[in-house]
């Protein structure tokens, strides 16, 4: 998912679009072994940290945790890795969500900390999968696809720049045949190839991350929503069937915080995104190099070949809580856009997720009376959803600093409270869409 779509308005967004603890009919559930179901939080319990949300920022911060000795019960509502980080597109994408000239104007102390943090994210994900045997089917490449001169231009600037002041050398500007010859595509006219950047499975590494935080002595408790955190010497985290006391708290809940903290609902919106698949493909021209690739929309449309070469395309505009009855036909118009020569290719699997983005679309990261919280990763959240667990594990542990480098980024609250933010966005989507289809 890279948060693209849907705006949502007050929803249970757990089981909006979805089966209690049933994972999504995506290519992803299809092609990776479920972990037997762990028993649901029966009781009361207690644990040094209680963490909320069984995906790449849970999971990951209850690992971290657990190798440092802390006892760790995580809660997840439905099943691990069953929202975005079991949903997304796969990409591990350098640098943040904003580029570095936009963090040197918003945030020019920490700049170069900014880079450093999302360098050591991808480096995490990389770790985590060769010390835990994860099969995620990790491979390097991802390329940003640039449609006009003018973007084309910016793009050999960026990759210029990036090896000039922060020492990364790992992009290579692309010119109108090398883009075309990479993606198969006539649709662009320049880009960017990321070596350093990558892609994978994104259902089989969080289950991997379940398996290891489990192995590390992680308490799992799937099927347990919690209803409310009362604070206290030792917060309480309570579900429908027990409760769990602990010194510190982890909301990990990204797009399904629901109304457990209003001052992070304030600042991080839910929306929803989509997916298909193809049927596998016998176009050699498609993605040879086997990167993944994303685009310059606004609407932006992203994409990369599965093992078994079935193009996965990520895409669309809809607006509403409920995902769209076609989300094929929804998401098979951007992917005809770029590839013509898939008409009639047969659609096998299309999904949608739900994720969450923030005002200036970089991550939401607060601490306060030992209640942390990192979300609104807006489509970048593969590796810093990852490294923001490792950071709260590190901030339950006395070090801050990476964390704090994160929360002191400026982050606005949306504009006209709960009744009013998503039908405003909406609105701006619909322009910003537009200006996507007019070429503006």
């Amino acid at each position: 998912m890279r948060g693209s779509a849907v705006y949502l308005a007050g929803m249970d967004l757990l089981t909006a679009n979805d089966r209690p603890g049933v994972y999504p009919a995506s290519w992803y559930a299809e092609t990776t072994p479920e972990l037997p179901v762990f028993a649901p939080l029966q009781g009361a319990a207690r644990a040094d940290v209680c963490v909320i949300g069984g995906g790449y920022t849970g999971l990951s911060a209850a690992l971290y945790l657990a190798q440092a000795g802390f006892s760790v019960t995580l809660l997840e509502a439905q099943r691990v890795g069953f929202g975005a980080s079991g949903r997304n597109g796969g990409q591990v994408g350098s640098g943040q969500r904003q580029d570095q000239n936009w963090l040197e104007r918003h945030a020019p102390g920490d700049a170069r900390a900014l880079w450093e943090i999302a360098e050591a994210a991808k480096d995490t994900v990389r770790q985590l999968i060769a010390e835990h045997s994860i099969d995620a089917g990790y491979r390097p490449g991802v390329a940003h696809a640039v449609r006009g001169a003018k973007a084309a231009d910016h793009a050999r600037r960026q990759a210029d720049r990036l090896a000039r002041d922060y020492g990364y050398d790992l992009c290579t500007p692309l010119d109108p045949a090398g883009v075309g010859e990479l993606t198969g595509s006539a649709a662009f006219t320049g880009g960017i190839l990321d070596r350093g950047a990558g892609h994978l499975h994104p259902l089989r590494f969080c289950l991997g991350l379940a398996r290891a935080a489990q192995a590390a002595g992680v308490g799992i408790c799937e099927n347990s929503t919690v209803r409310r955190i009362l604070p206290g010497p030792r917060h309480r985290v309570e579900t429908d069937a027990g409760h769990v006391e602990a010194d510190h708290v982890v909301l990990a809940c990204n797009g399904y915080l629901g109304g457990l903290d209003g001052q992070v609902a304030a600042r991080v919106m839910p929306i929803n995104n989509f997916i298909i698949a193809t049927e596998p493909l016998d176009n050699p021209e498609i993605l040879p190099g086997d990167v993944a690739v994303a685009d310059d929309r606004f609407v932006v449309n992203y994409w990369r070949m599965s093992a078994d070469r079935r193009l996965l395309f990520g895409g669309g505009e809809s607006y509403g809580y409920r995902f769209p009855k076609d989300i094929a036909g929804l998401v098979s118009q951007p992917m005809l856009a770029i590839y013509p020569q898939l008409n009639g290719v047969k659609i096998t699997h299309a999904w949608g997720g739900t994720l969450a983005i923030t005002m200036n679309r970089m991550p939401y990261f607060a601490r306060r009376d030992r209640v942390y919280t990192a979300s609104g990763y807006s489509g970048h959240g593969v590796a810093m959803a990852v490294m923001a667990g490792r950071m709260i594990a590190a901030v339950v542990q006395g070090d801050a600093a990476q964390f704090d480098t994160m929360a002191r980024i400026p982050a606005r609250r949306f504009p006209g409270g709960a009744a009013l933010r998503a039908p405003l966005l909406a609105l701006a989507m619909t322009w910003y869409g537009l200006r996507d289809r007019l070429g503006v």
